[in-house]
């Protein structure tokens, strides 16, 4: 089967599955009612992203699963903000979207595309990303977790990894034979 022949075949499956959802939504009353109790609505935008994923899996299409963890991963953020009402939490969790990237790389290597490349690709994505939320979160007050010094302490967590890379980077090298400065 050609690519643009799945591309239509999932995108038609996937139509036919929500045009049933919603048949099902609108006849069947406790259906409808189960969905007001538990459905809010950053939840539709998680589900938009499964259905991405859903999607890039039927056209055979690994890379799809990048867009489709951003996409859930901001559903996600926002679910959040409007379960709690922390809206001013943006000024800090912007910085997972990268870390949303890592996810769907790493998923996309173990689709099989690119797979030691992508895998590693997403691992440092993660890690910058979460690197980037504690510094953030800690200069725009989103977690106590070192008290009034957190922005301090995460400065020289960081600093002390970054040290710490180095010098096993450096004992590397020499050890493989490359030239030591």
């Amino acid at each position: 089967m050609k690519k643009t022949d799945r591309s239509r075949l999932g995108l038609g499956i996937i139509l036919v599955l929500l045009g049933g959802w919603f048949i099902a939504q609108n006849n069947f009353p406790p259906l409808q009612e189960w969905v007001q109790e538990y459905y809010e609505w950053p939840v539709g935008i998680v589900a938009v992203g499964a259905g991405l994923l859903l999607l890039g899996m039927i056209i055979g299409e690994p890379g799809m699963s990048i867009p489709a963890a951003i996409v859930a991963g901001v559903g996600g953020i926002l679910h959040y903000q409007n379960t709690t009402g922390e809206w001013a939490t943006w000024s800090y969790m912007w910085t997972l979207i990268p870390g949303f990237v890592g996810v769907g790389t790493v998923v996309a290597g173990l689709l099989g595309e690119n797979t030691r490349s992508n895998i590693r690709h997403g691992l440092n994505l993660m890690v910058v990303s979460a690197v980037l939320f504690l510094v953030f979160s800690a200069f725009f007050g989103g977690w106590t977790l070192f008290g009034s010094l957190g922005p301090a302490v995460v400065l020289i967590l960081l600093g002390l990894y970054v040290i710490g890379t180095g010098l096993i980077s450096t004992t590397r090298k020499s050890k493989d034979g490359y030239k030591q400065e």
